[in-house]
């Protein structure tokens, strides 16, 4: 078993909170804002998506269960083959037309990537494009709205 790296971002929206969650439940549009995210299809099973992802000229692949679904407040999976992930995104309203969004990701470090990388600073590198992405997301949002 390998480590594990844990990562949390944060970013507000202008927008009411169904909103916000209307545009991150379509998880097959997730490559528009999330840079890393080569493709997400979601299989026969509504709650079953299969990603890939790729960066740094490294791809990696993995299904993954959507483990708890509250319209409008809270998304949580967990990878069920390939990389090892799981992870949450809360949605908090913080007025009728402002959200506070929280995505909480955690993964396996790679075995591929342990060699070459020092884990603090993969942490840094991930943690920072999370949430360059979640500031994407926000911005896809509100231009939506």
């Amino acid at each position: 078993m390998g480590r594990w790296l844990d990562h949390s971002v944060t970013t507000e929206v202008q927008a009411p909170a169904e909103d916000v969650w209307a545009v991150w439940s379509d998880l097959e549009a997730m490559p528009k804002w999330m840079r890393w995210i080569e493709s997400v299809k979601t299989l026969d099973d509504p709650d079953l998506t299969d990603w890939t992802l790729a960066a740094q000229g490294f791809r990696f692949h993995w299904k993954a269960r959507i483990t708890q679904r509250v319209e409008a407040q809270q998304l949580h999976w967990e990878s069920v083959g390939g990389l090892p992930t799981k992870g949450a995104v809360r949605f908090y309203p913080e007025s009728a037309d402002r959200t506070v969004v929280k995505l909480s990701v955690s993964y396996e470090l790679p075995r591929v990537l342990a060699p070459l990388m020092e884990p603090s600073i993969l942490g840094g590198i991930v943690t920072k494009e999370l949430q360059a992405n979640l500031d994407r997301f926000r911005d896809l949002v509100e231009k939506v709205g």
